[in-house]
């Protein structure tokens, strides 16, 4: 059953600057997004929707109006404050892995505990436990080279939940994905919200990973135009 909000936005509005030139990318949005939430971001190339992505991932800052996640006003927090709060409430999850190649899946998955107070052994734990998560324990010791793409974006999803973040986000997740490997990705994403409880925020061009999400949004020219 859904929550409470978990991120809240507000009167939302960021542009960009070519030179003298001010670009509108994000036009008043307002929304929230429950705790346990799947929402689909879609729209046009250009319509603001990975802008919006990175504004809530804490990636990027707006002009003005605010986002709160978890209760936090992510636009007030200091560069070091925000880096350590990403650190600790986002995980990501890219349409190209972004997997390092010359560590093995455990090592990519080990990364970001790497910047937390868990002993090694506990770190172990946590990683084992993940990788058993996206079935991928027999695949442990091999390098990304060495695995398929749907294979390395459930490393990278292992990855991105081993800290037990508040959210998710991912940019179109299975954009790089042949249709069976992007179905797996998708069926173990729709498992996370349903049986453990994640928020996920996703950008998609597909209909077919659209089907997955609760909530399906949708941008035209940076103007939220349907939920």
């Amino acid at each position: 059953m859904l929550q409470s909000p978990i991120v809240e936005i507000r009167n939302l509005f960021k542009s960009y600057r070519r030179g003298s030139q001010v670009i509108p990318v994000l036009q008043d949005i307002s929304f929230d997004i429950a705790e346990g939430e799947f929402l689909a971001l879609m729209g046009p190339s250009g319509s603001g929707k990975s802008t919006l992505l990175n504004l809530i991932a804490g990636i990027d800052t707006v002009d003005s109006g605010t986002i709160r996640v978890g209760g936090v006003v992510i636009g007030a927090l200091s560069e070091a404050e925000l880096a350590k709060w990403r650190a600790a409430n986002v995980g990501f999850i890219f349409q190209f892995y972004n997997l390092i190649p010359v560590l093995t899946a455990f090592e990519n998955v080990e990364l970001p505990l790497l910047l937390t107070g868990l002993s090694r052994r506990e770190r172990h734990e946590h990683v084992e436990a993940v990788l058993a998560l996206v079935n991928l324990t027999d695949r442990m010791d091999h390098n990304p080279s060495q695995l398929s793409g749907g294979q390395q974006q459930r490393v990278a999803i292992a990855r991105a939940i081993v800290t037990d973040p508040t959210i998710l986000v991912a940019d179109e997740p299975t954009g790089d994905l042949d249709r069976v490997s992007a179905e797996e990705i998708l069926s173990l994403m729709d498992r996370l919200v349903h049986d453990f409880g994640k928020t996920i925020v996703m950008v998609t061009h597909d209909p077919k990973a659209a089907e997955k999400a609760h909530v399906v949004r949708h941008l035209e020219k940076g103007i939220l135009t349907s939920s």
